[in-house]
């Protein structure tokens, strides 16, 4: 009775399966099933392939395994050692999810789906399956998710805080035209992805309804920047760290936390709203709060000669050199 090769009782998301012996009779019966194919591997490449249909396996319809094999010693006799890969054709779909971060370093959770399905089997199983040892569906599915999250993760830190939240769609889109290339070099067509979902943490979604609710005169990236220094000169002073809060809530943008090549002007963080404005300005042009005209406190000093709120631990005046003197 001739040796029958047969993927038996493949489950709805088996994506592939393999003989389990690697010994082969000449005359064999190898059966393929509808949307299947059918690989003969050996030495950690792909030979010959076998489409749907009852093939009985002689060196006629096996010539690039049997070019290896007249080069063995031994050949003619049976049976022959390869191993045979049967790859499922239909399309499939998994989960993803990944741990990423935007521009201004924002940590982000992302998740979704994606839909797939192997277009040159050949090729899948010289770059997935030999490569990185897939033969099977669960280290497949493994294979795929690590794949799309180490490109998704790649692709979002293009992306600022702002972007990534008011642009999903687009996003979804970029990421998808960016993995479909590097799919189709495994022999993977990458029928679909979405971005079903995405958070931050409770710190930066804070932000994000900050800089979303309007009225912000900078650039989106810059103000997460100045809340970040923001929060640091809080924890500072909170700790005792020679005075990195300026007093009722103020605090001074350092010129080296600005983007530009131009000196650009030193800005305070309104007390009641938030707004970024003049370090000289002596009122809020958003709401109105009194600034320059605040008394002095222990926590902040103001330069004698030009009036600007200068750092409690500063020696010169960062905007016009005059010394500070000690009150």
């Amino acid at each position: 009775m001739p040796q029958i090769i047969e993927w038996t009782d493949p489950q709805p998301d088996d994506v592939i399966w393999t003989y389990p012996s690697q010994t082969i009779k000449w005359g064999a019966q190898l059966i393929v099933h509808e949307m299947e194919e059918a690989i003969f591997f050996r030495d950690g490449k792909a030979y010959d392939l076998f489409g749907a249909g009852r093939h009985t396996l002689t060196t006629l319809n096996l010539p690039l395994l049997t070019g290896i094999l007249t080069r063995i010693a031994g050949f003619g006799e049976t049976p022959f050692k390869a191993t045979v890969i049967f790859i499922s054709t239909k399309e499939f779909n998994g989960k993803y999810g990944a741990r990423a971060q935007t521009t201004e370093l924002a940590p982000l959770l992302v998740h979704g789906g994606y839909w797939f399905k192997i277009k040159e089997a050949e090729l899948f199983v010289n770059e997935v399956t030999g490569r990185r040892d897939a033969y099977t569906t669960s280290s497949v599915n493994e294979f795929m998710k690590g794949f799309i999250n180490e490109r998704l993760i790649d692709e979002l830190s293009r992306y600022s805080l702002v972007d990534v939240f008011t642009k999903l769609d687009e996003t979804s889109v970029a990421v998808k035209t960016r993995l479909l290339d590097a799919f189709e070099r495994l022999g993977i067509e990458l029928v679909d992805l979405k971005i079903e979902g995405m958070d931050t943490t409770p710190d930066y979604r804070e932000r994000l309804f900050w800089l979303k609710s309007g009225g912000v005169p900078v650039p989106a990236a810059e103000v997460l920047r100045m809340e970040t220094v923001r929060r640091a000169a809080k924890e500072l002073g909170q700790s005792g760290a020679g005075g990195a809060a300026l007093g009722a809530g103020m605090m001074l943008i350092p010129p080296m936390f600005q983007t530009g090549t131009a000196p650009q002007a030193v800005l305070l963080l309104c007390p009641q709203c938030r707004a970024t404005v003049p370090a000289t300005s002596k009122f809020c042009p958003n709401c109105g709060t009194g600034l320059a005209t605040r008394p002095a406190t222990a926590e902040a000093k103001t330069c004698a000669n030009c009036k600007q709120v200068v750092s409690p631990t500063a020696k010169f005046c960062p905007g016009c050199g005059s010394e500070i003197k000690k009150s």
